[in-house]
């Protein structure tokens, strides 16, 4: 989904991405990520959506359905 790029630049706002290697390189960091999401899991505040399932038989093909985005 493109995100509009310019009306949040309009506000202000800051995007920051982050790799998961800095985030376990920094226990605290990593401690208050697990507990985040497991709250949100556990509240229904995040639902993952599972686009579609593989056997693990399968897996050169999932993986090829991954990286076709």
């Amino acid at each position: 989904t493109p995100y509009p790029l310019f009306p949040a630049l309009a506000k202000g706002l800051t995007i920051r991405g982050y790799t998961l290697f800095e985030i376990v390189k920094q226990p605290d960091a990593l401690n208050r990520g697990k507990e985040y999401i497991y709250n949100g899991l556990r509240s229904g505040a995040l639902k993952p959506i599972i686009d579609r399932t593989f056997r693990l038989d399968d897996i050169v093909e999932a993986h090829r359905y991954m990286e076709s985005n």
